[in-house]
């Protein structure tokens, strides 16, 4: 009963939203409306000397800090650039965010207050649907801004012309990895005794969780340590020759990222992907996780789409090609886990730890419905249905982290979110205001 009144109101709220809002002012109230989420966190604001942002402006970070003892450190995401359209932000989507710098009132801004559910310590609540505490809750924080284009380890300046020969070139500094550096010094001063310590952001902050977790687990020293990386995976190309290494040999020339990763003792130059390898052996006793979607439809095309000319589906073929290599290699080592649903309908299946963990939920045995009763069952429309663990993000990370428990799911093909008459409500409102 509580569900349909929840798909009431929605619906309500659905007819009722004013369709001249801005985006985001419009993403906003819908949050507002429908869910108890964001964070009015009294941050702090760090402006360390000699950083900086693509633009050359000044790079800054922010800092929450409470009694706990355990920290969540908190790369940002927002794409990615290595030219003049996807760094000056004329690429839109596919390039990389922030190209105008962090402003001082950034963390009062959508992004920081919303996009993590991990950052606010609590799944959003709906209406009759009660905000769900999540384990990060009370921790300190270091939200680390994206405004590098260089998944937070770039270390190269570089000049970028205009391809239609209007705009004059675009200087850009891709030094993420300096400005990483700075961030964790200051953060261990700030925080020199550690208990816990979680590292992990979402899509170029994923990646760059992965990139970096090695210079930030050195420089914090916790006592206790978990990497979790949301939909940022560095895919496996061995040998230099997986299908993902037109990205790598791009972004290497663009970002210089060869001699950073080179410290990290064990990682092949000719497979980035050899870091998730590396980092698991480095600290045996720390744990790692992956998460995404297997029908990402964001990060795949910054992978795959300019380099080989391909349609959606040629590009999610690639994705799920890399994708299983990348778990089925990872599950070779014991401290690494992971949590793959199929698809959701928010922001093409990117991401699975932002805005609302609403559709973020894996079932190994999803599969359609095996007798005539079982569509008699709510919620109507449904033809799939989990004949296994149903499991909640929440849940994931509460067992991972939490109880230290190993965990592996990979979400076979299946409609279920597709069907969901909650999601056929939530999602275009969401993805509305996220394209507006």
């Amino acid at each position: 009963m509580t569900r349909r009144i929840v798909w009431g109101l929605l619906t309500a709220v659905l007819a009722l939203a004013p369709l001249p809002a801005r985006a985001e002012s419009l993403l906003e109230t819908i949050v507002h409306v429908l869910v108890d989420g964001g964070n009015s966190y009294a941050w702090e604001k760090v402006t360390p000397p000699g950083t900086w942002c693509g633009n050359g402006s000044q790079f800054k970070f922010f800092v929450r800090r409470t009694a706990s003892p355990d920290v969540l450190f908190f790369f940002e995401g927002g794409g990615a650039c290595w030219d003049y359209d996807t760094c000056s932000g004329r690429a839109g989507v596919l390039g990389a965010a922030n190209p105008n710098g962090i402003p001082d009132d950034y963390m009062r801004q959508f992004t920081a207050k919303y996009v993590s559910p991990l950052v606010n310590g609590a799944d959003p609540g709906m209406p009759f649907r009660d905000r769900t505490d999540l384990i990060t809750k009370n921790w300190n924080i270091v939200y680390v801004p994206y405004c590098t284009g260089d998944v937070h380890v770039g270390n190269r300046y570089a000049t970028y012309n205009d391809p239609r020969g209007v705009e004059p070139p675009l200087p850009w500094a891709h030094v993420g990895y300096g400005n990483t550096l700075a961030v964790v010094s200051w953060a261990h001063q700030a925080f020199p005794n550690i208990d816990r310590l979680l590292v992990t952001g979402f899509s170029a902050g994923g990646t760059g969780t992965s990139a970096a977790y090695w210079f930030v687990r050195n420089g914090l020293q916790p006592r206790r340590s978990w990497l979790l990386n949301d939909s940022g995976p560095i895919y496996f190309t061995p040998g230099g020759w997986g299908i993902s290494r037109l990205l790598h040999w791009t972004i290497d020339e663009a970002w210089g990222l060869v001699p950073v990763f080179s410290q990290i003792p064990g990682f092949s130059a000719g497979d980035f992907g050899s870091i998730n390898l590396v980092v698991a052996d480095q600290f045996p006793q720390d744990h790692f996780a992956y998460t995404g979607y297997s029908r990402d439809y964001n990060y795949s095309r910054f992978s795959y789409e300019s380099f080989w000319g391909l349609s959606k589906e040629g590009v999610l073929t690639f994705w799920k090609m890399d994708e299983d290599r990348l778990l089925s290699t990872i599950a070779t080592r014991s401290n690494w886990s992971y949590f793959v649903p199929w698809e959701r309908q928010i922001n093409d299946s990117h991401c699975s730890t932002i805005i609302t963990f609403i559709g973020s939920h894996a079932c190994q045995q999803m599969e359609k419905k095996h007798h005539w009763w079982e569509y008699l069952e709510w919620p109507p429309g449904e033809s799939y249905k989990c004949y296994s663990e149903f499991v909640g993000m929440d849940r994931f990370l509460q067992q991972f982290i939490g109880q230290n428990r190993q965990f592996r799911i990979q979400e076979p093909p299946n409609g279920y979110n597709a069907e969901d008459p909650g999601m056929k409500i939530v999602a275009p409102l969401i993805n509305s205001a996220l394209d507006g």
